[in-house]
């Protein structure tokens, strides 16, 4: 077995480092935990990471590498995912543009708890779902830590629950960070300007996956 092997810990730096490299699912945590406090933005992560389970699965399945040889199929994920970039892109630019003065207190609270957490789970799972990044990763990385010996669907999922904790614990750390940035007051204004970055980056990676 894979387990506690050389193989377990070549996977296990591999799989860190790309974990804490910066990208659409940190970016999506960090902004959930913006909107809606920490139990979204975790909530968020929870999807996100359960999405890593599906991408396993179809790495072990060998549909990943049928859906990368299939043109028109991996075409339409690369869509999907660009589609849905530039969805949640639109939503935070929304957010950026929308005017008003401070609100209280009282009024934040009443915001966080209106975001049902079936859409920050929904969200993230997307996210990762829709990302062929994420199927090519998986396709292409993940065999290479699978002892042949062993069962591969078997440890296929246990090197995604590996990258599942590892991924929960680095975005909910993020998510805790954003919400104790909050809590020192940021003012209205530096809120709608993290929107508008948030929003242009989705913006525009949706729009560079599209053009790949």
């Amino acid at each position: 077995m894979v387990l506690f092997s050389d193989l377990f810990w070549a996977y296990l730096v591999a799989i860190t480092l790309l974990t804490m490299t910066p990208g659409v699912d940190t970016l999506l945590v960090m902004r959930n935990a913006g909107r809606g406090g920490l139990r979204d933005g975790c909530v968020t992560s929870v999807g996100i990471s359960g999405g890593l389970f599906i991408h396993a699965t179809l790495s072990a399945l060998g549909i990943s590498l049928l859906l990368v040889e299939t043109a028109w199929a991996f075409s339409a994920l690369k869509w999907a995912g660009a589609c849905y970039l530039v969805w949640l892109g639109i939503g935070s630019l929304r957010l950026a543009l929308r005017r008003g003065g401070e609100p209280s207190v009282q009024a934040v609270t009443v915001a966080r708890r209106s975001v049902p957490l079936v859409t920050s789970f929904r969200e993230g799972l997307l996210s990762n779902v829709l990302n062929p990044k994420t199927a090519l990763f998986y396709m292409a990385l993940l065999p290479q830590f699978v002892d042949p010996a062993g069962n591969a669907f078997q440890q296929s999922l246990m090197l995604a629950g590996v990258h599942f904790l590892l991924a929960m614990l680095w975005q909910c750390g993020l998510a805790w960070v954003v919400v104790s940035f909050r809590s020192l007051g940021a003012n209205a204004r530096l809120k709608r300007v993290l929107n508008g970055l948030t929003g242009g980056f989705f913006v525009a990676m949706g729009a560079k996956l599209a053009s790949t």
